[in-house]
Order: structure tokens, then C-alpha cells, then sequence
């Protein structure tokens, strides 16, 4: 563990870092680029192709162990291991589409892109535990910009396959069987727990909105470029320019701790000591204390935080807990929201439920569109659907980076829950699946880029949220837990109910082809997707109005408060 003076320049080292890694997790986006070869070369049928989506899903989004190993062990040795699994899952896949092996077993493929894109979980645990720890006062913004970055990187790769790869399967499943692991020995140095800032600077707002800006930037250049490459087909050396140019974006972010090397700055005034700061680790203590008894408030603090104890005590409890506040008497208590849960306390909560159902619904609607995406495409007389998945990954960048940067905003200037805008998008989400259903001329890119939007806001409004609602000492297990939600909607509605009803529809117009065209492709499949995000918005709301007073608790006065870590 580091021990560095609060606001050094290694926190923006390791965030930095991060932003590669976190564009390396996004593996598991790639499955549309690929997943058509799959499907001739090998002699897939849509529900074997779609099942192998649920296999990507499952692999991407089950990540307890990687959640609990970020407990035990420093972030180097989980992007290790998250590299292992890259190297041997997209190996064997690549051994598969090349022809190099003539024959493998479905389940061995199956188990082979489970492996693959778990590397996922474990990459992006790593970075986005160890980040949310040093910068505990923006979480909302940290989680923004490295979910925005992973959703970026669908586009990223879309590029490297379509200008450098030639768009060639074979060739992605290599460069990912080797890319990836290689990627994550170079980061594992700088990605390291840090001492976090003891308090909201201002520098430390210009240096997020450079990286916002930096990552904006990177998002219309990618896309640009890929639309561009599909119109006028670059040349070899073209196709290298603009591939050198993404990676210099990519480094933007580093340009911080560069800038504070050059011109290094003092946070604190003159006169006044640098204040003590609790590292990362010291500020989520271990399970060796959790049977202490200390004082649960400091005698200056029992008024300020009193508020956050108030719902459904009665005036005997409130009278224990002044006195507790006081010293006068120590007494071991469950947590608070708002406080440190372990998993135990906090999958007997409500809201924990709550926010794991509008997740699972918003995430697990919005990747059957994905995973379905090219097939979607074609259904509706697309093509290409390249640029489909380009503006799908686009806009997913937008939804993640602008939801925490929007939702940071009006947390802190009007105590709005996070999870107003997960009600906000998921209505939108069922227009959005309207018009899919309704196969309008004209509306296909529209309907993908919406749905893109409201699907990455899922993502940057559950992370800050969670780890608000129930602490950052086991954000990883809890993080990990919701994005379960994504893996269960993939098999629910992608595999069992998506693909049935495309192989159904496509043995109907018969010709012996298992490709479908037509609106009926794929029309009842939205019908049920639009219903499921009206129950979503529902339970948002509900969600929405319970959490408000933490929120009020939090955030009051406009800056975040850590509360008490309560010994339980």
C-alpha cells in the first residue's frame, strides 16, 4: 500500500492507467464482429449463435471471485489473472474460427468464451474498485468516465477490426488472445490503491473535465472514422494513421500527472498542516475489527448526521443513538445506509433488491438488442451492420459518461437520487422498443442510438449508487453482484426468448435458410422488452422515493459527507 500525501500525482497515474485497461475490458463487446463467422464457419443455428451470447454475457458479468479477491489481494494480481483467462478463452476460440483445430466440441466453445470474457470481470473490478477508493469524494464521476470508457471500447475495436484487422474474425481472436494479457502486465504497476484527497479541489474538477472532454473527443473521432472507413475503404497506410492517432487520444489522460509533475501545485494554504488522510485501505477497515465497540459518532457530529438515523426510530431509539453519538455509551449496531454493509446485511435490505431489479431489467433488455444487433440489422434490410454496432457503442459512451456527469450535478445541487435518471431512461427505453417493434422506415438508427444512450446510463448511475447505499469496503462483492443482472437478462430474454422466436419465424418463410427477414423477426421479442421496462420505471420510482433521505443525508449542503464507518 502506497503511503502518499492526499492529491499526488499516482491516483491520476493509476486512473490514467485504468482508462487502457478499462478499454481492454470491453472484450466482451466484441462478440458481434465475430460472431457471424461462428455461425457459417462452424454451421451454427441462430439459437446455438444466441446461447454463445449468453455464454459472452455470463463470462463478462459474473465476477464475485474477482470482487472478493479485491479484498485480499493488491490490483496487480487481479488484472493477472484477468489476463490469463483472456489468453486461454479467445485461444481456443481462435483455434476454432482459423481451422487451426477442425473440431471442437460446442460446450468446449461454450466454456471457452465464458473463460474469455471474464477476464472482463476482472480487469475492470480491479481498476474501478481501486479508483472509487481513491477518489471517494467523485465516485459518480470516476464511475462515469471509466464505464464511458468501456463502452467505448466496442468503437475502439470496431476500428482495429475494420481498418487494421481488415475485418477479418480470425485475426480480432488473435489480437485479443494476445493484446489483451499484454496490455495488462504493462498497467499492473500503476494501477495501485493510493492515499485519497481529504476534500473536493477544484483542480481536481478541471483535471475530470479534461478527461470527460478528452474521452468526447475520442468518441467522434472513432466514429467518424469508421464511418468514413466503410464509404471510402483506406488504404493500408491511411488505415495506420488513423489507428496512431486514436492511440494518442487514448493517452490524453496521462497528460495530468505529466501537467503536475511540471507545475506541481500545494493543495493545502500556507501555515496550515497537510491534515492526516486515511488511506484507501485504512479508511475501509478489515474484518478484524468488526467486533470493536468504539464511539459510532464524534460528539461535534451527533446533530449533522442524526438525520440519517431518523426513519422508523421512535423517540426512545433516537434518545440512545444522542447518547451513543456522545460517548455516553457504546453499543454495536447494524449499519445504516449509507454506511460500510457486509454482504450479509445487505442482501436483506429492500433497496438492495430494489436497485438489483431495475438493473437487471434496464441492462438485461438493452443486451438482447446488442447481442441481436447484426441480426436485428439485416431483418430490417441492413447490410452492414458495422456502423450500426458502431453507433450503438457510441451512444452506449454517451449514456455512461454523461450519467454520472449529469447525475453528479444535480446531486450535488439539488439532492436528486442517482436513480432518477434510471426511471428517466427506462421510459424512454420503452418508446425506444416501440419503434423497433414498429419496423418505421427511417427510425432503425434512431431506435439503436437512443437505446444506446439509456443503456450506458444503467451502468454509470448503478455503481456510484450501490457503493453510496451500502459503502466502498465490499463495493467490489456488491458491484459484481448487480452486474449479475446482465448475464440473467441475456439468457431470459436473448437466449430462451430472442432466439426462439427468431428460428421460429425464420422456419416459417421456410427455403430451408436459417436467416430471417422482416419486420416479424423480432417484433414480439420488443413487445415483451417494452413491457419489461415498464415494470422497471415502476420499481424506479419506488427505489427513487425510499433512498431520498440518504441522498439528503449525503449530499447535504452540496459535498459528499463520508459518514461514520460503523463497527458491526
Amino acid at each position: 500500500m502506497a503511503n502518499l500525501k492526499a492529491g499526488t500525482r499516482p491516483p491520476w497515474v493509476g486512473l490514467g492507467s485504468a482508462v487502457w485497461v478499462q478499454i481492454a475490458s470491453g472484450n466482451a463487446y466484441t462478440f458481434p464482429l465475430y460472431s457471424h463467422s461462428l455461425k457459417s464457419v462452424l454451421g451454427f443455428t441462430q439459437s446455438q449463435l444466441t446461447m454463445l451470447g449468453v455464454a459472452n454475457d455470463i463470462g463478462e458479468n459474473v465476477g464475485l471471485l474477482p470482487g472478493i479477491a479485491c479484498n485480499r489481494f493488491p490490483p496487480w494480481i487481479v488484472l493477472l489473472i484477468g489476463g490469463l483467462a483472456c489468453f486461454l478463452g479467445y485461444g481456443v476460440l481462435w483455434l476454432a474460427v482459423s481451422r487451426t483445430v477442425l473440431y471442437m466440441p460446442y460446450w468446449l466453445l461454450w466454456l471457452a468464451l465464458c473463460v474469455a470474457t471474464n477476464s472482463s470481470a476482472w480487469l475492470s473490478t480491479a481498476v474501478l474498485v481501486t479508483n472509487m477508493r481513491n477518489f471517494p469524494v467523485s465516485r459518480g464521476t470516476v464511475a462515469g468516465i471509466l464505464k464511458g470508457y468501456s463502452g467505448l471500447s466496442a468503437a475502439v475495436f470496431t476500428e482495429i477490426y475494420s481498418t487494421v484487422l481488415r475485418k477479418s474474425s480470425s485475426s480480432l481472436l488473435m489480437f485479443l488472445s494476445f493484446g489483451v494479457p499484454i496490455l495488462c502486465f504493462i498497467t499492473m504497476y500503476f494501477v495501485r490503491a493510493c492515499t485519497p484527497a481529504s476534500g473536493e479541489d477544484t483542480a481536481e474538477h478541471g483535471h475530470f473535465l479534461f478527461i470527460q472532454v478528452a474521452s468526447g473527443v475520442l468518441g467522434v473521432y472513432v466514429l467518424i472514422s469508421t464511418i468514413l472507413d466503410d464509404m471510402f475503404h483506406f488504404s493500408a497506410e491511411v488505415s495506420y494513421v488513423i489507428l496512431a492517432v486514436m492511440v494518442v487520444l487514448l493517452m490524453a489522460p496521462l497528460a495530468i500527472p505529466v501537467k503536475m509533475t511540471i507545475y506541481p501545485t500545494r493543495i493545502n494554504k500556507p501555515g496550515i498542516p497537510n491534515p492526516p488522510v486515511a488511506s484507501s485501505d485504512q479508511m475501509l477497515p478489515g474484518e478484524g475489527n468488526a467486533d470493536k465497540t468504539e464511539p459510532l459518532l464524534k460528539p461535534s457530529e451527533s446533530s449533522s448526521y442524526l438525520g440519517s438515523f431518523r426513519e422508523g426510530d421512535d423517540e426512545s431509539e433516537v434518545a440512545m443513538l444522542l447518547a451513543v453519538g456522545e460517548g455516553a455509551v457504546k453499543k454495536k449496531r447494524r449499519p445504516k445506509r449509507g454506511e460500510d454493509f457486509k454482504f450479509s446485511e445487505a442482501v436483506i435490505k429492500a433497496d438492495f433488491w430494489l436497485l438489483f431489479l431495475v438493473y437487471f431489467v434496464g441492462v438485461g433488455s438493452g443486451v438482447t438488442v446488442l447481442n441481436n444487433l447484426a441480426q436485428i440489422g439485416i431483418a430490417q434490410g441492413v447490410q452492414n451492420t458495422t456502423i450500426l454496432l458502431s453507433l450503438f457503442s457510441f451512444c452506449n459512451f454517451l449514456g455512461r459518461l454523461g450519467g454520472g456527469t449529469v447525475s453528479e450535478h444535480f446531486l450535488r445541487s439539488r439532492t436528486i437520487p442517482r436513480t432518477m435518471w434510471m426511471t428517466c431512461t427506462q421510459i424512454i427505453m420503452l418508446v425506444t422498443y416501440l419503434l423497433f417493434a414498429s419496423a418505421i422506415s427511417g427510425t432503425l438508427y434512431a431506435a439503436t442510438a437512443l437505446l444506446g444512450i439509456c443503456y450506458g446510463v444503467q451502468f454509470s448511475i448503478m455503481i456510484p449508487t450501490v457503493s453510496e447505499l451500502f459503502g466502498l469496503k465490499h463495493f467490489g462483492i456488491f458491484y459484481n453482484f448487480m452486474s449479475l443482472g446482465n448475464p440473467l437478462g441475456a439468457f431470459l430474454f436473448s437466449g430462451l426468448l430472442a432466439g426462439y422466436l427468431y428460428d421460429s419465424e425464420a422456419a416459417k418463410q421456410g427455403a430451408g435458410s436459417s436467416v430471417c427477414v422482416g419486420p416479424n423477426c423480432f417484433r414480439l421479442t420488443f413487445l415483451v422488452l417494452a413491457g419489461l421496462s415498464a415494470m422497471g420505471s415502476v420499481l424506479s420510482i419506488i427505489l427513487t422515493k425510499r433512498i431520498w433521505p440518504v441522498y439528503q443525508m449525503l449530499y447535504a449542503g452540496g459535498s459528499f459527507r463520508l459518514p461514520q464507518t460503523s463497527n458491526h
